[in-house]
């Protein structure tokens, strides 16, 4: 667990979010990440994130693992109970899959598909719970297991809309780290100075922080961004900056790379997120310098 030995000993991580197929074909999936070997050191599966159908984080996880890589899968209780659940994390277990992060499943609300119902059996603090029990060697029934599985598991911080709220999740996530989490993964903040507090506020509980970068495509999207994600902190002049670049994917990338470098001395980590994009991962590090 090398992404474990880094973060503890006070490294500093490179982590890069990948989506998995909507199908089987995986053939995208191992192209991208065979590009990034050597230069990252885990890599993060959501876990049909927006609520759209896709493999699942498990099978992305296996797929990442077979490729050398290490994988840091989602876990969420709306589409699971907790017998399945259990029988999940088990297996990731079994399959070389030792990082969790244990987030809140996005709003069913622009799902593929509507007529699904949540389950929500378990809630955030409640998986944490659970994996605890795991690695005691008991499940949520009280009985034994036969081994005791070992993860390195982290929580997930949602996206801050002003001071009042960056003041509850922080009291959620101290309440995550007393129920297990080890890390935390900060959403992003274009704001590099108002980031950093941020950043130092959630650092003061004493465990690994890794901040989020993520990579705009277009003008289009980083006004979406501002206008509805006002805690974001994309200003108008980036907005700018982006509209008068001449090659405007270049520009993305250097925007994403910047960030990168202006995190390195303050978070411990980040986690590269480029939706849809994973194609342009490899520029984005060496612009960073990594």
């Amino acid at each position: 667990m090398m992404l474990r030995k880094k973060l503890t000993q006070g490294e500093f991580a490179v982590l890069v979010e990948l989506n998995i197929p909507k199908g089987v074909d995986i053939s995208e999936l191992v192209t991208h990440v065979r590009h990034l070997k050597s230069r990252i050191d885990a890599v993060v599966i959501p876990d049909m994130d927006g609520g759209v159908m896709r493999m699942s984080a498990l099978g992305g996880g296996a797929v990442i693992r077979r490729e050398g890589f290490e994988p840091v899968i989602h876990i969420y209780g709306r589409d699971r109970n907790r017998m399945a659940i259990q029988g999940d994390v088990l297996a990731a277990q079994a399959l070389g899959i030792q990082n969790l992060i244990v987030v809140q499943g996005d709003a069913m609300a622009n799902s593929d598909h509507p007529a699904a119902k949540t389950v929500d059996d378990l809630n955030e603090l409640d998986l944490l719970s659970m994996v605890q029990s795991l690695q005691k060697g008991l499940d949520l029934a009280g009985f034994d297991l036969k081994g005791k599985p070992a993860f390195f598991t982290g929580c997930q911080v949602q996206p801050i809309r002003d001071d009042k709220h960056l003041l509850e999740e922080y009291e959620k996530a101290k309440e995550k780290i007393a129920a297990g989490a080890q890390f935390i993964v900060v959403p992003p903040v274009f704001d590099i100075p108002a980031y950093t507090q941020i950043l130092n506020k959630f650092k003061s509980l004493k465990v690994p922080v890794i901040a989020t970068v993520f990579m705009l495509k277009n003008v289009g999207m980083a006004r979406y961004i501002s206008i509805n994600d006002p805690g974001s902190g994309l200003s108008d002049e980036l907005i700018g900056r982006i509209r008068k670049a001449k090659d405007r994917e270049t520009e993305c990338v250097h925007i994403a790379a910047e960030m990168i470098r202006s995190l390195k001395g303050v978070a411990q980590g980040v986690k590269i997120s480029a939706v849809g994009w994973e194609d342009r991962l490899p520029a984005i590090l060496d612009c960073a310098g990594l």
